[in-house]
């Protein structure tokens, strides 16, 4: 997402390299290309203008810092537009009352039911919540099940009533269930249409006023572009809804609607998702986003998904063991699977200040770990914790038994015995610092 934009925003701030300061004649080629660069990624000709004319505003008459040329100062006052257009600060989901009531709607197609899943799943693992979902959705084919399916996949119970296509009277059910069984958050997820029409619109206003929910998210695909923020438009006359859900930010999508839906609705984007995973949920963050639109990577992030998968305990003993050199491929095939669970490789690399524009053309795999899990899960326990034993005839066994080759599996553990060694390496000089510290 974004990649053209960062480009076309990249090469406009370049106009400015090697001017003195900023003035009305070179901010003006540089603020046309800007504007051309938000038009391309489908924002608004209105908010486009808009866009430019505040910064062209706020670009004259600064004062450049001797440290700071033109170039990276027109930088900084984008990337604070930027974060303003779409939000400023994060805004957070309003799940304090018990229960809860949480109303998603949107278009067919949008993403509502896995985004519900998804959702359940967050706010039971990040919130320490007992949420329920709901399987409003009556008429599309397999949405109840689709719903039960991925529902059992977050752990998170389903609500449903065979055979009553009533879904307004399902989801005033279902809110008294969730306070008999414990529920502090209650998920309805509804049916939508290819387009907006009154039949549904009344339908899911029937839902509001039966069961008053207390925050109602309207989830739309972010690669429909302008048609996003005029569906959402409509939707908010309606409803008014209390924040915006963008799915499919991994899909070929221009940013027009994460760049445009606050200015037009004046609802916050809450939470962004991408990809079928049920843990491809982040809250959205508009100066991060900014930071990401411009190149500068998204380090905290980044820094967040790491942190979720860190285990403190088990950090402690496995530097014992590196320290001991007992540092085996049970550890090995763990710190992979830690690796994992933060997501998307390349979309993890891309957060890596001046890295995303380095990958943005390479074909990252994100099952480049599967040769290498087969390769440790083909040796026997003895093999895993003493890498020692593997001679010529086990390393055979290893690569028929993993489907791979006997040169993979050499190759696989040399740069593990590599790893190892760099790993003491900097556990001794990590020691050494320390102690010399001490000293001090």
């Amino acid at each position: 997402m974004f990649e053209n934009l960062s480009e076309r925003l990249e090469r406009s701030f370049k106009l400015l390299k090697g001017q003195g300061r900023i003035s009305e004649i070179n901010i003006a080629e540089t603020l046309k290309e800007v504007r051309r660069a938000l038009l391309d990624a489908d924002v608004n000709f209105k908010i486009a203008k808009q866009f430019t004319d505040t910064v062209r505003a706020k670009a004259l008459g600064q004062e450049v810092l001797k440290a700071v040329n033109p170039s990276q100062m027109m930088v900084k006052i984008v990337h604070d537009e930027l974060a303003g257009l779409m939000g400023g600060d994060k805004t957070d989901i309003n799940i304090k009352v018990n229960p809860s009531i949480i109303l998603i709607a949107g278009l067919q197609g949008s993403g509502k039911t896995t985004f519900s899943a998804k959702l359940a799943k967050w706010v039971k693992t990040k919130r320490s919540r007992n949420p329920l979902l709901v399987a409003g959705d009556v008429y599309r084919p397999a949405a109840i099940e689709q719903l039960s399916v991925i529902g059992e996949q977050a752990e998170v119970p389903v609500y449903t009533e065979e055979g009553n296509m009533n879904p307004v009277q399902i989801a005033r059910n279902a809110v008294r269930e969730a306070k008999l069984k414990g529920n502090d958050v209650v998920i309805i997820d509804t049916a939508g249409r290819l387009a907006v029409d009154e039949e549904m619109m009344n339908e899911i206003s029937s839902i509001k006023s039966a069961v008053n929910p207390h925050e109602i998210l309207f989830v739309v695909d972010s690669m429909t572009g302008q048609d996003a923020v005029n569906t959402a438009k409509e939707f908010n006359e309606r409803l008014d809804f209390d924040g915006v859900v963008l799915t499919k930010l991994d899909g070929d999508t221009r940013g027009g609607a994460a760049l445009s839906i606050k200015y037009v609705v004046n609802k916050p984007v809450k939470f962004i998702s991408s990809g079928e995973k049920l843990d491809a949920i982040d809250i959205f963050y508009p100066l991060r986003m900014a930071d990401r639109i411009l190149g500068m990577g998204d380090i905290v992030s980044l820094v967040e998904k790491a942190q979720e998968q860190y285990d403190a305990e088990e950090a402690r003993k496995l530097q014992k063991k590196i320290a001991k050199d007992q540092f085996d491929f049970n550890d090995f095939i763990s710190q992979i699977q830690q690796i994992k669970k933060m997501g998307n490789i390349k979309d993890l690399m891309a957060m890596i200040p001046g890295v995303g524009k380095a990958v943005k053309d390479l074909d990252i795999d994100d099952n480049a770990f599967k040769s290498i899990e087969a390769i440790i899960r083909s040796m026997t326990p003895e093999e895993r914790s003493n890498p020692v034993v593997l001679n010529g005839s086990r390393r055979k066994r290893i690569a028929m038994g993993s489907g791979t080759t006997v040169q993979e599996v050499n190759k696989l553990l040399k740069q593990f015995d590599d790893t190892r060694k760099m790993m003491k390496m900097v556990t001794k000089s990590g020691g050494n610092a320390a102690k010399m510290l001490g000293k001090r």
